[in-house]
């Protein structure tokens, strides 16, 4: 699993974590039941705090992206299809954000973008 902490980032170092895993999770690079680094391995690895490692933990055992076992260590939990889908719905949204703004910047009309996106669609 490769993390990649960023000091520039205006995004907390514990949240970086936390959606790295879950973009792993979701594009299925870490697949239902596999073992995650232990929290001192990872913080080790990364350089950082262990207390910055286990806050992203603790946030991705909420968010029902991985399951902690007592004397074990984590593991990527059993993904909801539906969760799954929100999540990649999500990203959708914002990359079309993204879209949206350059299109007008660029002087594009909703039309021509809207032929844009269906020639793109239908590939």
């Amino acid at each position: 699993m490769n993390i990649i902490i960023s000091n520039s980032s205006e995004e907390p170092i514990y949240l970086q974590i936390v959606n790295q895993i879950k973009e792993h999770i979701v594009k299925g690079d870490l697949v239902e039941s596999h073992a995650l680094p232990s929290i001192r391995n990872l913080a080790k690895e990364l350089k950082i705090s262990v207390i910055t490692t286990k806050r992203a933990y603790d946030e991705l055992e909420k968010e029902g992206f991985i399951v902690t076992v007592a004397g074990k260590g984590s593991y990527v939990a059993a993904i909801n299809k539906e969760v799954m889908r929100e999540t990649k719905v999500k990203r959708i949204e914002e990359k079309m954000t993204e879209a949206i703004t350059t299109a007008k910047l660029a002087g594009l009309t909703l039309e021509e973008l809207q032929e844009m996106l269906k020639l793109l669609y239908e590939g």
